[in-house]
């Protein structure tokens, strides 16, 4: 499975792009975002990544959001972690 790791200065069409990628390659993908800023991006990414996929002709597609905790730096952090899925 594919893992973006998205954040508040991200470009939400380049975001798009690489969602859109991987879900033609593999059908799912992982992407976490810490903080308010980095979860706004990844939205819009999704939002954008829809439309993407529905003008290729493909069913839409399913987002599951949840926590994860990660570890960057040796300091523990909780992201949104988001599933797409074709």
């Amino acid at each position: 499975m594919v893992v973006l790791k998205v954040a508040a200065r991200s470009n939400p069409n380049s975001v798009s792009g690489a969602i859109a990628g991987a879900l033609e390659k593999s059908g799912v993908v992982e992407i976490h975002a810490i903080g308010a800023g980095a979860v706004n991006q990844t939205i819009k990414a999704i939002a954008v990544a829809r439309r993407l996929v529905e003008q290729e002709g493909d069913p839409t597609i399913k987002v599951v959001p949840g926590f994860i905790e990660l570890e960057i730096d040796g300091i523990r952090k909780t992201a949104m972690r988001f599933i797409v899925e074709r």
